[in-house]
């Protein structure tokens, strides 16, 4: 039996990646909601075995000037009540923080390039152990200007030097990553291509970021693999509408 994932994109580019291709091992099928295309608020949160909020260059703030944000976190806000499986991504993660009651809001820099996750004992204890082989951790990708505080009743699970919060879980059934996990490298072209802007004021170079994701990206996609399917392992679908 295939179950649907439903997942929120806002940027053509910013797609599942490494997790659309564990979902597909599993017989998942995944419809994409693109922001810009139609309702946000016509699909019901409570129908997809899996709701997947993944990340773009907004605000998770700024409702006054991207309407959608409203109707997403009513979706969130249902969803996440309902006790479903519910994983977000960059803004994702930003989005289910605000819809869980907390802050969202600027970080003092941008964090742009690839990082290793300090993992608490928490981390440890969850699917983020497969980022951290024997004493090492893998380094992930970042590409974000925002941070928020930890929910009321979140397990915080990771950190970076510029970003404290990388990471929490909310009960059972809820994942934030404020890192991109899912990024693959023969598609990271788009991001360098998208975002100069972004680059330039970091302080890092489209070269470098390139050095580094082909140096990086296929020890990521590994240890991202297991961590998703660790993470899935834990739900039931078949017991899901």
């Amino acid at each position: 039996m295939k179950h649907e994932v439903l997942a929120i994109r806002h940027v053509y580019f910013e797609d599942l990646g490494n997790l659309e291709l564990v979902l597909g091992d599993r017989g998942h099928f995944v419809r994409y909601l693109d922001v810009g295309r139609g309702r946000i608020d016509a699909p019901n949160p409570l129908d997809p075995s899996l709701m997947v909020v993944l990340g773009g260059p907004i605000g998770a703030y700024d409702d006054a000037s991207y309407p959608h944000l409203a109707p997403l976190l009513a979706m969130l806000e249902k969803r996440l009540s309902a006790g479903l499986p519910t994983l977000g991504i960059c803004l994702g993660s930003q989005l289910i923080a605000r819809a869980l009651g907390a802050k969202v809001y600027p970080a003092e820099q941008k964090e742009l390039g690839w990082q290793p996750l300090t993992l608490t004992e928490a981390g440890r204890a969850s699917p983020l152990r497969h980022l951290e082989a024997e004493g090492v951790a893998t380094p992930v990708f970042h590409w974000h200007g925002d941070t928020f505080d930890l929910p009321e009743g979140a397990t915080h699970l990771a950190s970076t030097p510029a970003c404290r919060n990388q990471a929490f879980t909310w009960g059972e059934h809820v994942l934030a990553l404020q890192c991109h996990p899912e990024v693959l490298a023969n598609r990271f072209e788009n991001w360098l291509v998208a975002y100069p802007g972004d680059i330039a004021q970091s302080g890092t170079s489209a070269p470098r970021l390139r050095e580094d994701t082909a140096r990086f990206g296929p020890g990521l996609e590994r240890a991202a693999r297991a961590m998703f399917g660790e993470w899935l392992d834990q739900f039931d679908f078949t017991r899901q509408r």
